[in-house]
């Protein structure tokens, strides 16, 4: 059964509303120099810009389940891309490292359920046995991010005001809100489903005390009282939610995890989160601070990681849905190990061309993993199930990609200061000069094996995802 008409409309609506929240990503990454030097702002304080709006898209998803149930997919999904453009226009307006945080945040808030929403709109319209090649629809723009993103963000950067990477939301937001209102089905509501307000004031402050925690360690440089105090009051934060997740109507429907393919899916997909996400703000500023490239330079260079995922997405969905996600998933962990070791033998004057290969092997394997993963997590639920497993895998896998963000530029930081004594971890304060270039290159070298290692631990869970066509 192939997708009909109808399905690739409502794909196409989905998909231009994810793509901005993707590229907003990206876009950022490759200014991220520019901002820490023009904020005179440090690595681990830049870095909130990111992993804030991260850890804002993790807070507000567990949400997507209940709001979909209560006040319906469309309009939940049209009041997010609303919310999003308006935090868009507030970051273009910042006026501080601190306000631009903030906005980044506020941003995060609104755009955090488009993804998930259109996500389970197209699931329930798909069914089981479509479910890898319309994943494979929703991987575009996580296809295009990687690829358009930096390009993007580096004309922007080069060329014009940093404030343009959040504005060039706006039309495109206004494209979309315009197609949904058209094209996106009305579901049906549920008004008597409770909202999990326990769980709530548990889940968002426990994610947000463990990032800060993470991210405190390479300011402190150790465990020093911000740290621990953060990590111990977010841990404690989550196991009390966890354990108060087993009452009915919990805003995680722990339940689901009963299931081996979901709870597979949901492993897999948390460990390409933070290993995504990690190194895709790390790569670009590699290019920038050793290689010396601009943004727009920076962009170009990682490309191949979205052109390697392009040309095997589609592949890798029709594999999924005739042979199962774990005949798939394992072989492109393996994949993306081996593009992201090349990385950690770089100096400051690796070829281009290897590390443009490199980059787009990593990209096959990424692509081989996370939307086959993502097709798994539903092959075994009934329909009903959709919204909230929707919800679940993707708070996983933004949890995932704000840790892996925290984590990998904690670990840069700390060896930037132990290659180059006597500095900060200031962007805007890094020393010149070849010796410097070369102290550089081995911090991100050294970084890369953490990479490498968080990829590996994928290997894990992908081997106990579906070695079977869904249906079967």
């Amino acid at each position: 059964m192939g997708l009909d008409r109808d399905l690739l409309r409502l794909a196409s609506v989905v998909v231009l509303g994810t793509i901005m929240s993707i590229l907003d990503t990206t876009i950022v990454n490759v200014a991220i120099e520019t901002l820490g030097r023009e904020l005179h702002a440090s690595l681990s304080s830049i870095q909130w810009v990111s992993t804030g709006y991260l850890l804002a898209l993790a807070t507000v998803i567990p949400l997507t389940g209940w709001s979909m149930e209560r006040f319906g997919g469309k309009r939940m999904w049209m009041l997010s891309v609303t919310l999003f453009l308006a935090g868009s226009t507030l970051c273009g307006l910042a006026w501080s490292t601190t306000s631009l945080i903030v906005f980044r945040v506020l941003q995060g808030f609104g755009g955090g359920m488009i993804l998930p929403i259109g996500q389970a709109i197209l699931a329930q319209a798909a069914g089981p046995q479509r479910m890898g090649r319309v994943m494979s629809v929703i991987g575009v723009p996580t296809l295009l991010g990687p690829i358009l993103g930096p390009v993007i963000g580096g004309l922007i950067v080069d060329n014009f005001s940093w404030r343009w990477i959040f504005f060039v939301n706006l039309p495109v937001g206004a494209v979309a809100l315009f197609l949904a209102a058209r094209i996106l089905p009305k579901s049906e509501r549920d008004t008597r489903t409770p909202l999990d307000v326990v769980g709530l004031l548990l889940l968002s402050p426990g994610l947000a005390l463990v990032v800060y925690g993470l991210s405190e360690l390479g300011i402190e440089g150790g465990m020093g009282v911000k740290a621990g105090g953060g990590l111990a009051g977010g841990f404690a934060l989550l196991i009390a939610f966890f354990v108060h997740a087993r009452r009915d109507h919990a805003l995680i429907d722990i339940s689901l995890f009963r299931d081996r393919a979901f709870a597979a899916a949901s492993g897999t997909v948390f460990i390409f989160g933070v290993s995504l996400f990690g190194a895709m703000l790390i790569l670009p500023l590699y290019y920038q601070t050793v290689r010396g490239e601009s943004a727009l330079s920076a962009g170009l260079l990682l490309a191949p990681q979205g052109l390697g995922a392009a040309m095997v997405l589609p592949i890798a969905g029709r594999l999924t849905d005739r042979l199962g996600a774990g005949r798939v998933v394992p072989f492109g962990v393996i994949v993306a190990c081996l593009g992201t070791g090349v990385y950690t033998q770089i100096t400051a004057s690796t070829s281009y061309v290897l590390l443009g290969v490199a980059l787009w092997v990593r990209g096959v394997g990424l692509g081989m993993t996370m939307m086959p993963s993502m097709a798994a997590a539903y092959q075994t639920l009934d329909r009903a199930a959709v919204p909230r497993a929707t919800s679940t895998i993707n708070i996983i896998r933004t949890i995932g990609g704000s840790l892996g963000t925290a984590v990998l530029t904690v670990v840069l930081q700390r060896q930037i200061v132990a290659q180059i004594p006597g500095t900060t971890g200031e962007l805007g304060a890094l020393p010149a000069g070849a010796g410097a270039a070369e102290s550089l290159a081995t911090a991100f070298a050294n970084t890369f094996w953490w990479a490498v290692a968080l990829t590996a631990i994928g290997l894990i869970p992908a081997w106990f995802l579906p070695r079977h066509p869904p249906g079967i």
